[in-house]
């Protein structure tokens, strides 16, 4: 079972992302008066980068990407943090400031990121080198509390809001249930970081199916919400 699932890590997991991207581009129309549009392009974003994360596999000898061998993009640790490390982050800041409507909740999420997003340039920065050999547990973690600042002040409006009438139709309500339970799950794997390594399998056999069945539960719910939920406009 563990041999099957490591085998077919990124078909499960790339199958499930195009899923809800190509659902979100079928139900584009439904959503585009709202912020849920700029998700659905988030969703295919996510697809096609995660795509082109697998170039590493043609980076062996007689492959045609065989000239990076040896250089610094050998491995994806570079992209990878890019677009969903950093970019995920970043994405979420932008949407929760349009779904967000209190300006006391306005403000203190504009200055989180904005300090976010300060401390990762300098950090990246500092650390350059590093940059492209392995992630970065600090910036995960500063990641995490921009999503749970996000999600808190969404949660809180929507408590104090004739909205929560009719939450189970709600995709915003989705969406942040979804990346909350999503973080909560993937965080704490960040302590644990130097036992992924060549000496413990088990690790990293429990990692990647914690990152499999974490992925297909957020995709999964992604698409079902999109299909599901009715458009919410002010």
């Amino acid at each position: 079972m563990e041999e099957f699932l490591l085998s077919n890590y990124m078909t499960f997991t790339l199958s499930f992302e195009f899923l809800a991207a190509i659902t979100g581009l079928f139900c584009l129309r439904k959503y585009k008066n709202t912020p849920v549009k700029y998700f659905i392009y988030f969703l295919c974003f996510i697809a096609i980068s995660e795509f082109l994360s697998l170039y590493t596999l043609f980076v062996e000898n007689g492959s045609f990407l065989w000239f990076l061998k040896g250089t610094i993009f050998e491995r994806n640790y570079w992209l990878v943090t890019m677009y969903w490390t950093i970019g995920s982050i970043i994405f979420y800041s932008f949407y929760y400031l349009k779904v967000i409507r209190a300006k006391k909740y306005l403000n203190i999420l504009k200055f989180s990121s904005f300090a976010y997003l300060t401390f990762v340039l300098l950090y990246i920065s500092t650390h350059f080198n590093a940059y492209f050999y392995k992630s970065f547990a600090s910036i995960d973690i500063a990641g995490t509390v921009i999503i749970f600042i996000c999600v808190f002040f969404y949660f809180l409006e929507l408590l104090q809001s004739n909205k929560i009438l009719k939450f189970h139709k709600s995709i915003n309500f989705y969406i942040s249930s979804v990346i909350l339970i999503w973080w909560l799950i993937i965080t704490p794997l960040v302590f644990y970081q130097s036992y992924f390594n060549n000496v413990d399998w088990n690790f990293i056999f429990l990692r990647w199916q914690i990152y499999l069945f974490a992925n297909i539960f957020m995709y999964s719910t992604f698409t079902f919400a999109l299909i599901w939920c009715e458009p919410e406009n002010d």
